[in-house]
């Protein structure tokens, strides 16, 4: 269980997104959850690749002649 304060902008969009689309708010608000989840996951993964001491790195030139460009 958690509880979070909204500000009023996002507690009055939230409102109005819920009665328009007859969803409880909470489902927007997992969803951003989730959304948000899998974004930090995949930067978290981009990090640990970035910082890897075996990182396979080819320069702009290498990856365009790759890509036929």
């Amino acid at each position: 269980m958690l509880t979070v304060r909204l500000d009023r902008e996002m507690e009055d969009f939230l409102k109005a997104l819920s009665e328009e689309t007859h969803r409880p708010k909470s489902f927007f608000v997992k969803q951003a959850l989730k959304n948000y989840q899998e974004d930090m996951q995949d930067w978290l993964e981009a990090q640990k690749r970035a910082n890897a001491p075996d990182r396979n790195l080819i320069s702009l030139q290498e990856l365009e002649n790759a890509l036929g460009h």
